[in-house]
């Protein structure tokens, strides 16, 4: 067998065998097939598509290219939950303590961030003490005993979509549904999950842009799951505007122990119930959403959830005191206003720029070597539809140490993000839904 052969046959429009494709990625992670014949390949399926077992076949070749956690040790039904990305994703944050004050374990690995913003890891870090490395024992114990852990992803994880992924990033072949699919799902399989809640991002902020293409790679990602016997459900929400207020890693601390108080944003409340209850019903703690989201919203008001999250913030060396007084997180060196140039309503919030102007401030990584400073971040004072007058405060800038000098290009940033006018206006994402539609085995709802 020879990778060139492979090449070809995809370049022909015809299907891989299994063993080919598990050839193909056992030869790459080895280092036996070089890059430029893995990229030629990689662009060969973004133009000749791979089918559903194809797609099904990669994912389990990289899920089993390095280790495969082991959660057997954890009592009950384990449920991972992914984000496709957005700015001022806070949710895993929020659902984590949620579902676990359910009843169902929560056993997570996430990752840090480049760009934007941090990663959960990232954002849990900006609390005092807070451990992100476990052991694999103490980290079953956790779950077992907490109901949640949240820790880094480990170094030998899916080593084959390492490799791939950075590949793609440097020869165009990002937007292929089929490798995001598997790029997505053999983390989670790797990661042991034995259920997957999808959020998969729709809009400006997001990057799948339309409606059609967020379904079409919730459906292949769907697929996966039930061909590799893993219940899957996607829930296909918007990215017209960040999520909740806050961007930043301690900003969105705070916002999500809010939210965890029942005294959250409201888009960021709704998606997290939303999310959380498939969780619940997967974890089979609730028979259907009606009743899951129930146990959630009564977790919200009587206090289950917040003392979760204290539980779970202490157990892994944090300081638990963040929690009654969020004031404590880390905070910027200064703060600067971004004010609106004309008065109307918010017709459209642009995600990117807000999420590059809190980049700028501090809040991302330009680099993976840029230090992340905690503090800094912005935080939206309008949102889609509320009104503003000249002159009027729109967004908060949270400036990092050293950062002073990219304060005047992050406010600029800021007031291009904000598109104010009349309603009605042409791109008015007022009234627009948040959750989009729902994707499982059984098709599409909307």
């Amino acid at each position: 067998m020879r990778a060139v052969d492979l090449i070809l046959k995809k370049r022909h429009g015809l299907e891989l065998s299994t063993e080919e494709i598990r050839f193909l990625i056992r030869g790459f992670t080895a280092g036996d097939i070089p890059d430029y014949q893995m990229a030629a390949w990689a662009m060969a399926v973004c133009f000749r598509g791979m089918s559903d077992r194809e797609t099904a076949d990669l994912t389990m070749a990289m899920a089993e290219s390095g280790e495969m956690a082991d959660l057997s040790g954890i009592h009950g039904i384990k449920v991972d939950k992914h984000s496709t990305g957005g700015v001022g994703d806070k949710t895993t944050l929020v659902i984590g303590p949620l579902v676990a004050s359910a009843g169902v374990p929560v056993a997570k690995m996430s990752g840090r961030g480049l760009g934007h913003t941090g990663g959960t890891i990232d954002k849990l870090e900006s609390i005092a003490g807070f451990r992100t490395e476990l052991s694999p024992d103490d980290f079953i114990r956790q779950v077992n005993e907490t109901g949640i852990a949240v820790i880094g992803q480990t170094g030998n994880i899916t080593p084959a979509d390492k490799k791939l992924y950075a590949l793609r990033d440097v020869t165009g072949t990002v937007e292929s549904i089929p490798l995001i699919a598997s790029s997505v799902m053999s983390k989670k399989i790797a990661a042991g999950a034995d259920a997957i809640v999808l959020d998969v991002k729709v809009g400006s902020g997001a990057f799948m842009k339309t409606e059609e293409d967020a379904i079409r790679l919730a459906r292949a990602m769907v697929d996966i799951g039930t061909r590799v016997g893993r219940e899957t459900v996607a829930v296909i929400s918007s990215m017209d505007q960040p999520l909740g207020y806050a961007v930043g890693n301690a900003l969105e601390v705070a916002e999500a122990i809010a939210t965890l108080k029942g005294e959250g944003p409201e888009d960021l409340t709704e998606l997290c119930l939303s999310l959380g209850a498939r969780m619940v019903v997967l974890g089979g703690k609730a028979s259907g959403v009606a009743e899951a989201r129930r146990m959630l919203e009564e977790a919200l008001s009587g206090g289950a959830a917040f003392a979760k999250f204290r539980a779970f913030v202490a157990a892994q060396g944090g300081d638990p005191a963040v929690a009654d007084d969020p004031s404590r997180l880390p905070k910027a060196a200064s703060v600067a206003e971004a004010a609106a140039e004309r008065g109307g309503r918010v017709l459209a919030i642009d995600a990117e720029k807000v999420g590059l102007a809190a980049m700028l401030l501090g809040a991302g990584r330009e680099t993976k070597e840029s230090a992340i400073d905690p503090g800094a971040g912005v935080v939206l004072r309008k949102k889609v539809g509320d009104a503003v007058s000249p002159g009027e405060t729109v967004a908060e800038l949270h400036i990092g140490a050293g950062r002073e000098g990219r304060a005047a290009e992050a406010v600029q940033l800021l007031r291009e993000a904000f598109r104010i006018g009349e309603p009605g206006s042409e791109g008015d994402a007022a009234g627009k839904p948040l959750i989009v539609a729902v994707v499982d085995k059984n098709g599409v709802t909307r």
